[in-house]
């Protein structure tokens, strides 16, 4: 008799921590959907201000991975993934010279994200950005 009342509580156990479980991964799930800062697929990755500020946005942590928002002309931005697919380095926007440069081992990447020099053989991946009010979007 006693065994079975300690299966059941064992049973009672698992389903409540089931339950609180679920509905807390539910919960973040939906927690993390009102509060992203994105508007449809896009997230916000700075204001127009700082970009404008620093020539350049970089958001390590993005909900898409690394993003670096560049102002390229003054009126096309330019969105990639920073992440050198040499060695992994983060390259830096020259903007001078309208390219991304690796500072480990120099591979250059165009405004585009191709391979301009290597070491590097794969472009930089792209992202489609836009400015909606003050906020720097990126998709």
């Amino acid at each position: 008799m006693f065994q079975n009342f300690s299966v059941a509580i064992n049973r009672r156990h698992f389903i409540t921590g089931f339950g609180v479980g679920w509905v807390g991964s539910y919960l973040s799930v939906v927690i993390a959907a009102c509060s992203s800062q994105a508007s449809g697929n896009w997230q916000t990755i700075g204001t127009l201000d700082e970009l404008k500020k620093k020539g350049q946005l970089l958001d390590k942590n993005s909900p898409l991975g690394p993003v670096m928002v560049v102002d390229a002309s003054k009126t096309n931005l330019v969105a990639v993934n920073p992440t050198c697919t040499h060695a992994g380095c983060t390259v830096e926007w020259k903007g001078n010279a309208k390219k991304f440069q690796c500072p480990c081992h120099g591979a250059e990447y165009g405004i585009d994200g191709k391979v301009q020099r290597g070491p590097a053989t794969e472009a930089l991946r792209i992202y489609a950005a836009k400015i909606e009010g003050n906020s720097v979007l990126v998709k």
